[in-house]
């Protein structure tokens, strides 16, 4: 069963914010002659790695809430130029919404177990309301 991480989505204030933020990334890098890879990278270098390779994601906490995800496609520890130890996670461009799942703020990233993990919204199944929407219901503890 895979395992997945959680983690603020930081700056972001919508899914389409954090959309905008790879495509703009994904420009550049082509711009610079290099193959886009949409990567994220943090301080603290995950355990797990073989388990979240194998088919665990990223799930973005927006505005308190868990909303979309991304897979992962891999994870390779690096030293920066400080000498400071890193992790790149590398993760697939595309970006699958999820049920919104209230999250209280927290730092870092967190395993999310597969049966903790928020359902994806399949459209025509009644999940896909307009964002305003989705935030009112979750607030209210109905989506």
């Amino acid at each position: 069963m895979a395992l997945h991480l959680i983690k603020l989505c930081v700056g972001c204030d919508s899914i389409e914010d954090l959309a905008q933020w790879i495509a703009e990334r994904s420009k550049k890098q082509r711009a610079a002659g290099k193959k886009p890879e949409h990567a994220h990278i943090t301080r603290m270098v995950p355990k797990r790695i073989a388990e979240l390779v194998d088919g665990g994601s990223l799930y973005w906490v927006i505005k308190g809430n868990v909303q979309v995800r991304q897979k992962i496609r891999a994870v390779t520890p690096f030293v920066d130029s400080e000498g400071i130890g890193r992790c790149r996670i590398i993760l697939d461009t595309k970006l699958v919404r999820t049920e919104w799942q209230p999250k209280r703020p927290f730092q870092g990233w967190r395993y999310l177990a597969a049966s903790d993990a928020p359902r994806d919204l399949v459209k025509g199944r009644g999940d896909d309301l307009p964002p305003a929407l989705m935030a009112e219901l979750a607030g209210l503890g109905l989506r």
